[in-house]
């Protein structure tokens, strides 16, 4: 298991400071969720000095992961991951209960892990040897990871590098969620009255806070929600405090995954 070295500092050189606040605005633009994860995927193997990144997102119906993005490693071999591999993994089930960035190498020696059927006939076949996850969370629901690798001859991940996916982490959960949110309401997945009024009941929500909730998830401006329901600017924006306090998010933006994906 990795541990904190004695004296250690997380600091950030010029490029990492680039590439992190890259990743942040992707994470902030409001992409739908491949899109989402293809762009920071892309940008985190330069950060942290990779070749390969596949992401998926759990499919707790089928008890199964669905929904890949990847880059530089092949269709095929992902194809037999989906349809062999994932079920008889040794790794990725240790590694989907951690609420944090971990090493494949936090959880398994590598001399056992290059035993395994798993290394030997899937991740060997596209070059991969050292590999770090980190998986998003909502509430107990899976929303998405990030799968990111080094080809043979590399180094393993350090304990640093672990730290800077780590800090990015919950930002990424916040940007999938939001994703999620959109794509559901659009593919008219959810029904959004029923969804609302169960977030408001947990949140206690008063009749008012409940219709300022409504006509911001139909997309209106704060002075519209004013004029709507007569009442002032500054009324509107209390409410609004109140609602953010009440289901503990930080503004409209999480509004809608806060309501749809409890």
């Amino acid at each position: 298991m990795r541990t904190k070295p004695a004296g250690y500092h997380l600091n950030l050189t010029t490029k990492e400071t680039d590439l992190v606040f890259s990743i942040m605005a992707d994470l902030s633009y409001g992409y739908g969720s491949n899109e989402l994860r293809r762009r920071v995927g892309a940008k985190l193997l330069d950060l942290l000095g990779a070749q390969y990144f596949a992401s998926y997102v759990w499919n707790s119906t089928d008890n199964a992961f669905s929904d890949r993005v990847s880059i530089n490693m092949s269709d095929d071999n992902l194809g037999a991951y989906e349809q062999h591999f994932q079920f008889c993994d040794p790794i990725t089930p240790v590694l989907q209960r951690r609420r944090k960035a971990t090493g494949v190498s936090d959880i398994m020696s590598r001399s056992r892990f290059e035993r395994t059927e798993f290394f030997n006939d899937f991740l060997a076949n596209d070059g991969l040897h050292y590999g770090v996850n980190y998986y998003a969370y909502s509430g107990g629901t899976n929303i998405g990871d990030l799968r990111i690798w080094r080809g043979k001859g590399k180094e393993d991940f350090s304990f640093r590098e672990l730290e800077i996916l780590d800090a990015i982490g919950p930002a990424f959960t916040n940007a999938m969620r939001s994703a999620i949110g959109r794509e559901c309401l659009t593919a008219g997945k959810v029904d959004l009255v029923a969804a609302l009024n169960q977030a408001a009941d947990g949140a206690m929500l008063t009749a008012r806070e409940r219709e300022v909730c409504a006509a911001v998830l139909a997309g209106l401006s704060d002075q519209q929600i004013a004029e709507k329901h007569g009442i002032s600017f500054t009324t509107v924006r209390s409410h609004l405090k109140h609602i953010y306090a009440k289901l503990g998010i930080t503004g409209r933006t999480q509004l809608l995954s806060k309501v749809i994906i409890h």
